[in-house]
């Protein structure tokens, strides 16, 4: 939803600038999605006054002499005509670029033998309008130096709220200065444009068919449209609109068509009411609110022909259909220069029928957007006033009858309300006076029905307030969400307990999933051998034992999809394992009880991708790719904790797992038996969790259960784009095998600092001139002021740091090239 500062300020004449407004609705309104100065690129221009001028001989030019306020006067050529000494113009000097001339920039130069230092400028030339056939004059008193967008109307700032559907009232630009208004304090009254109303006092009403000045309107389906009004307008001089109906239109998103359409359009996001005006002419003397006929067509504004059925609700003439009600207009009854007498139409239409118009004709529109939402049917008569008082002062003419059909609603239901209900859900009582004060402020109608209770009235603009509940979150919303108290209410917790082991799990599945894995849940039963424990009523003879690992039973998995000729696996599960209670006695959670962990099991074998035409042989995983799924599964599984994964290379262990310095997981080769065709299996296995049985987590095991829910995510932040350039350079190191590669990071880290913007992990290298006992690892740094360019000097500086602290921590040094 646009909203115009200067034109909810018309309306509230309040002090706050363009930012307070924009927090102060955030705060209690609607949230704020964005703030725009509309004409920022007019900031540098200012009103300039001629003091001397003279023509420059043998030329269409002008010297002049121009007070721009600083003091000394500027030495201006102009080539336009109307240049005269005492007036004031729109002034750029030198530097100032020229939003209508293609973004040029003024400069100072020699023409003629003058010295130029600025320009005055033209409607054209500042983007304001079309006229370039001479500057534009200033009829102002501000001083010279004054900012135009003082003294123009161009200065306005749009608002962009995110309007919820449950608030229609807040589409509209008086909509929102109520919100204002009540939580300023500051009066809400009507712009001075809509100083002028038609007489709607002795309108021709009937709740079928009324008629008056010579027009009839009937209404055939009163479910679609429970009221129509239109006013008769006769003697109109269609026209450009004034420059402060285009500015107030162009702040809200909308073009200028012509004067008429533009008051519609002005009372449409003004006042929140659609409006359409046909040509009288165009329209004939009857107007029929019905369904369209089946077969019936009919151009719309848009120059599309639709076709419309019995499902549609149509504006009609005698004859054929001339408006989708609610949606769009057509095009054979449309005001143009030609026309002279105009129907104005306000009426309220069926939210649902609306929609169901909209959807046909495939077409959406500011008018139906708000009817669907909903709009106040009980100010139906009195907006049409408003509107047609408003053509009238825009184009002429007179008010020659005002029709009223259908039946005026009543006032929305009263909904109780009680003190103590809204201190409880709240968590602070609020006086009732403040509750009172603020209720009314907003226009609802609030009467004591006893001690601590009340008997609230909504005005007919808020249909979305029907039930107590309601009335709660406009006191606590106008009160302001950050005054109510942050303690901990009592509360009934859920049927679902916010276990960590399933918080765990869950995050740990998402995150596998999201690597493209797929879960599997098979049953922790295996053949096993004496290690395993043993089930004593075992659901198989073969299976009696309780997995080790979950890639036990992963490797089935792997083996019934290899005898069905499918190599391509990528499986992992989330379950648990169970060890001999004698095998760990100092981690036995209880000597009766089997060791019980929950651990996380990946298994990787065949195309890394699916095959495609333009790769129809992927390349097969590897133990890299499982290096790099151990390495999210365990940030997952252990946030906050330090990872190692630390290299091996015994039996069919690749790495190890460590978490904060404790083994807890490996990645290796599974042996399986192996097709020919077949590609080598990796796998996954990490220790997550501690439990005594399958739903209690043994204390202290994981720190998973005491951190706040906040903090289980991890937080994506974000930042602009660099602007300066970044200093990038590689680093081989000598690095021990028993040094993760994970704690030469850290050190490189510490000592580069804030600088480092990236560091990759590029090259593994053992053999050749490498010692044994080490290995070659290559990284590259790039490194980054945001504010500045980085000087070499220090840029050095930093490697010989970084150098000295890999030596001296690590006992790691570069590589010799």
């Amino acid at each position: 939803m646009n909203v115009s500062y200067d034109w909810v300020r018309a309306f509230v004449p309040h002090t706050l600038t363009p930012k307070q407004l924009g927090e102060l609705l955030s705060a209690h309104v609607a949230t704020l999605d964005g703030l725009e100065s509309l004409r920022s690129d007019l900031a540098p221009f200012v009103v300039g006054q001629v003091v001397h001028s003279e023509r420059i001989p043998e030329t269409r030019l002008s010297f002049n002499r121009v007070d721009d306020g600083s003091g000394q006067l500027l030495e201006v050529v102009c080539g336009a005509p109307n240049v005269a000494v005492g007036a004031k113009y729109p002034l750029a000097r030198v530097g100032t670029v020229i939003p209508g001339k293609g973004g040029i920039t003024i400069e100072r130069r020699k023409i003629r033998g003058f010295t130029s230092a600025g320009m005055l400028c033209s409607a054209m030339e500042l983007g304001l309008g079309e006229d370039h056939e001479g500057i534009l004059e200033l009829a102002t008193e501000a001083a010279p130096g004054t900012p135009l967008v003082d003294v123009l109307p161009t200065g306005d700032t749009r608002l962009d709220l995110d309007v919820l559907p449950n608030r229609p009232d807040l589409l509209s630009q008086r909509g929102v200065a109520r919100e204002v208004a009540a939580l300023t304090g500051v009066a809400i009254v009507d712009p001075p444009e809509l100083g002028r109303h038609a007489d709607v006092a002795s309108a021709a009403r009937d709740p079928k068919e009324a008629s008056a000045a010579g027009v009839t309107v009937r209404i055939d389906d009163t479910e679609g449209c429970p009221r129509y009004c239109a006013a008769v307008i006769r003697g109109v001089r269609v026209g450009p609109s004034p420059e402060w109906l285009v500015q107030r239109l162009a702040a809200v998103g909308a073009r200028s068509i012509n004067n008429v359409v533009d008051a519609t359009n002005y009372c449409l996001h003004g006042l929140g009411q659609p409006m359409h005006a046909f040509d009288l002419a165009k329209l004939g003397d009857r107007v029929v609110v019905r369904r369209a006929r089946a077969g019936e067509k009919l151009v719309t504004l848009d120059g599309v022909e639709r076709a419309l059925s019995p499902d549609v609700l149509a504006i009609a003439g005698a004859e054929r259909a001339e408006a989708i009600a609610g949606v769009i207009g057509g095009q054979g009854s449309e005001v143009s220069e030609g026309t002279t007498d105009v129907l104005l139409e306000v009426a309220y239409f069926d939210p649902r029928r609306v929609r169901r118009g909209r959807m046909l004709a495939n077409v959406s529109t500011d008018a139906s957007y708000r009817f669907e939402r909903g709009v106040d049917r009980a100010a139906t008569l009195e907006l049409l006033a408003a509107g047609a008082g408003l053509i009238v002062s825009l184009a002429g003419g007179a008010v020659e009858g005002v029709i009223d059909v259908g039946r005026a609603p009543g006032a929305l239901p009263a909904v109780p309300l009680r003190a103590a209900r809204l201190a409880r859900v709240l968590g602070a009582p609020v006086a009732d006076a403040d509750v009172e004060r603020l209720l009314r402020a907003i226009g609802f109608d609030v009467a004591r029905s006893g001690e601590g209770a009340w008997t609230v009235s909504p005005p007919t603009w808020r249909q979305d307030v029907e039930r107590e509940a309601d009335l709660i979150e406009e006191v606590a919303r106008l009160v302001g969400f950050d005054a109510l108290p942050t303690e901990i209410r009592p509360f009934r917790p859920g049927r679902v307990p916010d276990d960590p082991m399933f918080l765990l799990a869950d995050r740990v599945r998402a995150e596998l999933v999201g690597a493209g894995l797929l879960e599997a849940r098979p049953l922790p039963f295996v053949a096993g051998d004496d290690a395993h424990v043993r089930v004593q009523n075992p659901l198989a003879e073969d299976e009696p034992h309780l997995r080790r690992e979950v890639l036990e039973t992963l490797a089935r998995r792997a083996e019934h999809n290899l005898a069905r000729m499918h190599g391509d696996v990528r499986l992992f599960e989330i379950g648990h394992v169970f060890r001999p209670h004698g095998e760990r006695p100092d981690e036995s959670v209880h000597p009766s009880l089997p060791d019980e962990r929950m651990h996380v099991g990946v298994l990787i074998m065949g195309a890394r991708r699916p095959v495609h035409f333009s790769e129809p042989h992927p390349p097969a995983f590897d133990e890299w790719d499982a290096k790099a799924i151990a390495e999210r599964v365990a940030a997952a599984g252990h946030p906050g904790h330090r990872v190692d994964l630390v290299p091996v290379g015994e039996d069919d262990v690749l790495w190890r797992i460590d978490v904060d310095g404790e083994s807890r997981g490996t990645v290796r080769r599974v042996r399986l038996d192996l097709p020919p065709w077949a590609a080598q299996p990796f796998g996954v296995e990490l220790e997550l969790m501690r439990v005594q049985s399958a739903v209690v987590a043994e204390p202290g095991s994981n720190a998973w259960g005491s951190v706040p829910p906040i903090a289980r995510v991890s937080h994506v932040q974000y930042r602009e784009l660099p602007t300066t350039p970044a200093v990038v350079f590689d680093l081989a190191l000598l690095v021990p095998d028993a040094t993760p590669a994970s704690r030469v990071e850290e050190v490189i880290r510490v000592a580069v600092g804030e600088l480092l913007e990236q560091l990759v992990l590029f090259d593994v290298f053992r053999g050749g001139d490498v010692p044994a006992g080490t290995r070659s690892l290559a990284w590259r740094l790039t490194l980054r002021d945001p504010q500045r360019t980085l000087r070499d000097k220090e840029v050095e500086g930093r490697r010989t740091k970084l150098l000295r602290a890999l030596e001296g921590e690590l006992g790691v040094r570069q590589r010799a090239s």
